[in-house]
């Protein structure tokens, strides 16, 4: 990265020009890399939601199943079949947002109300997939959390590194080679100055 590149102002103002940039530079890798360690902390707890969540439907879908095994075995699959019917179930999911970037934070589920008969054996089981629908929204939720945090984590990461490993490398090394070029300038002006006192006839040419 060049001071051509940059299009950084010739001179003194092209210092301050890179300087300001440089200052932006090293506050944007501060505050990429705060967010970075917040997201990292996300990450582990909805990781930890998505296996945990994961291991709960599976356990409600295993009894669930069970139990749709033993009405059948009690009342038969006529049983089951009157006992289906009645409202739609609901799952609401409610959002947060951490350092900017909004996920799912809850999924609520209600159950609709029964429209065919009923039994003790049918009802258990009843019961059981609604748990299991519950457990299967929330994991859902934590899934849909995960895949989000991890996304944003991955592309913070990549503009840490951008800026951290390019942009402020490459400004320091322009600001750098217009500091050097001022030095120069500097010593020439100097060079002149004391030739002009010594010599007085060279003023005009110097």
């Amino acid at each position: 990265m060049t001071t051509a590149r940059l299009a950084a102002p010739p001179g003194r103002a092209g210092r301050l020009w890179l300087a300001q940039r440089l200052a932006v530079a090293h506050r944007a890798a501060d505050l990429l890399n705060r967010k970075v360690r917040v997201l990292a902390a996300e990450l582990d707890q909805a990781r930890a939601a998505a296996e945990r969540t994961g291991r709960e439907w599976d356990t409600a879908c295993r009894e669930a199943q069970r139990r749709l095994l033993h009405a059948v075995l009690l009342g038969g699959e006529r049983a089951v079949r009157l006992a289906g019917g009645g409202a739609d179930a609901q799952v609401t999911i409610s959002y947060t947002v951490t350092m900017g970037v909004r996920h799912a934070a809850e999924a609520r589920y209600t159950a609709g109300e029964p429209g065919g008969w009923d039994g003790a054996a049918v009802a258990g089981a009843r019961q059981a997939h609604r748990a299991a629908l519950a457990a299967a929204a929330r994991h859902a939720a934590a899934t849909a959390a995960l895949a989000v945090i991890e996304a944003e984590t991955t592309t913070t990461r990549n503009r840490l590194r951008a800026v951290r490993d390019r942009w402020i490398p490459g400004l320091s090394r322009a600001l750098m080679e217009v500091e050097l070029a001022l030095e120069e300038m500097e010593r020439d002006d100097a060079a002149r100055l004391r030739i002009a006192r010594r010599d007085p006839t060279r003023r005009g040419a110097a």
